[in-house]
This record gives structure tokens, C-alpha cells and sequence, in this order.
């Protein structure tokens, strides 16, 4: 075995957002250093530049979904391109982009664990549950929806974007940092039964805590993939997404997790979204999520 070769995917779109500016995530990062701090980290790093796909029309709903022609087509184009990295031993980083295009990714991962006989856990930090369907959307953004999808609850192109639905089964995922679920969404959370670590547990059991649950049963045949949405944190900290929702992990408790996270030693996939520079304060907010991801590959605040 070489080094660990990382493969940084950017994805300029945020057709499944409620707001335009996640389309400029991918270059945010770049320009808060993701790359260079990586390689500083003695990984090799190689940037495969961004995806392409449709514009975004901007228009309302229609049969409960926003933009599902287009949301389909850059879900296929990010399918294809992650698991050609991880089928070249590579380990993938989705530069998002919104959270509807971990439909993709993780569709993607799921159909290599299959192959190569290995279990998926999803480490899913995001403010929100992402289990909306279009019966229950309050606004038809699909990048409300990419759990229930992935779980096989959504329009078909999208349950089947790997050729079968469902996707993954509800146990793969944890979920970390949740602070806000829509009332339909909460019925068909539980009816799920999703493992949610929400703010509350968080508050009550501290971060250790929650995390040791949350990667409890990791072993060497576990593919770890972090979807990592930027809005877990709190705004105080990260403005520069499109739905802040307050009372968020401060820079401490998403350091802790980060490095559980990496202790754990599992991680073979990840996606960055929902970074949105057009509400950031001069790139603050993509410079910490690149901490955050240097914290994810080993850096640790500790000598050890």
C-alpha cells in the first residue's frame, strides 16, 4: 500500500437548495487551502477539478420536488464520478454543492461496499434531518430530502439512481447535531427509526459521549462515510450557509467530534455541503470547515 490518495471532487450547483450560493462552495474551499493543507498532512492529494450539470432554472415545485430533472442528472454525474475514486483505491471528497447531491455520493459508496463485501456507516453532522418526502416538504428543495431518498422514500430516478431502492437500509445512518425537523419529517424519522444524536442528547451526554455511541460497532470491515453539512455548526461560528439554525456545536465540540471521527480510523468517503459564500464573512466559514477536514485526517490538537 502507497500513501492514501485523496480525490477532491468539486460540485458548483445548488439545484436542491432554497438559496442560490452553494454553487460557489467548491472554490471557496480551494481558496481556504483544502488541498495544500491536506498535502501538508502527508496524504496525496488530487483535485479532479468540478463536475458539470445543469443550470439552475429557479422554479417553483411541481408534484411536491423543485428542479427534479436537473437535481437527477447532477445526482448521476457525481454517482459515476465517486465511485470511479473509490473503485481506483482513492478516497473521495465531494466539494458541494447542497445536501441533495449526497444522493449521489452515497449511492455511490454503497453500491462499492457492496462489491467489495464491506459494512457502510453514515456519520451524517447536519443541522437537519434531510427525511422529507414530497408528501410532507414544506418547500420541495430535494436538498431536504436526500436521507428518505437514500432509504428509498422519494421519486425513482432517485431511490434507483444505483438501480435498485432501496439505496441503504435506515441503520447505516447516524445523525449528529440535529436541531431541526419538520413536523411531517419527525413521523417518518421514528417510522424509520433513524439514530439521531440530537442537540438535546448532545447538551445532556457531551460530545464523548454521543460520539463513542455513534461510532460504537466500527470495525476494519467498516466503510466510514462523514456527510459533513456545514450548517451542523453553530452560526455564530459558520454564517456562510443557506438555513442557519442557532444553537449549533461551537469550534470545540466539532473539533471532538473530528477527532473521534479519525481515531476511529475508518474514514473512506466524505462530502462538504451546503458551504455558502454568498452569506460567508470573508471565507470564515470555509476556512473552518477545511480545519475541520484536516481534523478528520489526523490533525489533532493534542502532542501525542
Amino acid at each position: 500500500m502507497g500513501k492514501q490518495v485523496i480525490s477532491l471532487i468539486g460540485v458548483p450547483t445548488d439545484i436542491g437548495a432554497g438559496h442560490r450560493g452553494a454553487s460557489m462552495g467548491p472554490e471557496a474551499l480551494r481558496v481556504a487551502k483544502l488541498a495544500e493543507k491536506l498535502t501538508r498532512r502527508g496524504l496525496e492529494v488530487v483535485d479532479r477539478g468540478n463536475l458539470q450539470g445543469p443550470m439552475n432554472p429557479w422554479l417553483p415545485p411541481e408534484n411536491g420536488y423543485r428542479h427534479l430533472p436537473e437535481v437527477v442528472a447532477w445526482n448521476t454525474a457525481v454517482y459515476t464520478a465517486i465511485y470511479e475514486e473509490l473503485n481506483a483505491g482513492r478516497l473521495p471528497i465531494m466539494l458541494g454543492g447542497d445536501h441533495c447531491l449526497a444522493i449521489g455520493s452515497i449511492t455511490a459508496v454503497a453500491r462499492y461496499c457492496r462489491e467489495q463485501g464491506k459494512k457502510l456507516r453514515v456519520l451524517w453532522l447536519d443541522a437537519h434531518a434531510d427525511f422529507n418526502t414530497a408528501q410532507v416538504t414544506p418547500s420541495g428543495n430535494i436538498h431536504g430530502m436526500p436521507v428518505a431518498c437514500l432509504c428509498g422514500q422519494g421519486p425513482q430516478a432517485l431511490t434507483e439512481l444505483g438501480g435498485s431502492s432501496p439505496t441503504v437500509t435506515p441503520d447505516v445512518f447516524r445523525q449528529i447535531g440535529i436541531r431541526s425537523v419538520d413536523e411531517g419529517e419527525k413521523r417518518l424519522v421514528r417510522e424509520a427509526r433513524i439514530t439521531i444524536h440530537d442537540m438535546r442528547h448532545i447538551d445532556e451526554a457531551g460530545v464523548k459521549r454521543v460520539m463513542e455511541e455513534a461510532l460504537a460497532g466500527i470495525d476494519d470491515d467498516t466503510h466510514v462515510h462523514v456527510s459533513f453539512d456545514v450548517d451542523f455548526l453553530d452560526p455564530s461560528i459558520a454564517p456562510g450557509v443557506g438555513t442557519t439554525v442557532r444553537g449549533g456545536p461551537n469550534y470545540r465540540e466539532a473539533q471532538l467530534c473530528m477527532e473521534m471521527i479519525a481515531d476511529a480510523g475508518r474514514v473512506a468517503s466524505v462530502d462538504i455541503v451546503e458551504l455558502n459564500p454568498a452569506f460567508d464573512k470573508r471565507n470564515q466559514t470555509a476556512r473552518l470547515a477545511v480545519d475541520l477536514i484536516e481534523s478528520l485526517f489526523g490533525k489533532s490538537t493534542l502532542i501525542r
